[in-house]
């Protein structure tokens, strides 16, 4: 097994949609950056690539090359998704908190876990988001954007097939 810590950040901007965990948020500003700026799935993105040991989202997909101008993050997630799979790592399951004075988080929570889920290729169950606030304090308290921090549990394939076996045997005994 192997564990992997992400965290993203972005400013508020006027004009781009919100979205967070894959889901289009109704708020008066989106966040800025190359692509789509979804802090949560590039803190998804940075914990899985972290913790196969292949660097950062950076690295994969630099800010500098045009061909992720405005890009899907949950497509740029699925392709270190399938890179993890191509080195026989499969995602556990993903801890996710989201620190942002608004949006509220917690409605959203569930349809954010749903879709990480889907591209992950695990159960909703496996993926937990939460919010929280900065209780007013620097620039996320005085709601100028949003960061996320994820932590990201891989393990090899064979393993995870075996834990899921036990656990469907467990669940029927």
């Amino acid at each position: 097994m192997r564990i992997g810590h992400g965290y993203d950040s972005h400013r508020f901007a006027a004009g781009r949609k919100l979205i967070l965990g894959g889901v289009e948020i109704p708020h008066e500003q989106g966040l800025d950056g190359h692509s789509d700026a979804d802090a949560v799935a590039h803190a998804v993105t940075d914990a899985l690539l972290g913790a196969a040991g292949l660097g950062d989202i950076g690295r994969h997909f630099p800010p500098t090359d045009a061909a992720w101008k405005d890009a899907d993050s949950l497509q740029l997630l699925a392709k270190v998704v399938r890179l993890l799979e191509g080195r026989n790592y499969q995602v556990v399951n993903v801890d996710v908190t989201v620190v942002a004075e608004a949006p509220k988080i917690g409605p959203h929570a569930d349809a954010m876990s749903a879709k990480l889920a889907g591209v992950l290729g695990i159960s909703p169950g496996h993926v937990s988001v939460k919010g929280k606030s900065n209780e007013g304090m620097g620039w996320i308290g005085r709601g100028e954007g949003v960061a996320a921090f994820a932590v990201a549990l891989i393990d090899d394939m064979e393993a995870v097939d075996d834990l899921h076996a036990r656990h469907r045997r467990d669940a029927g005994a």
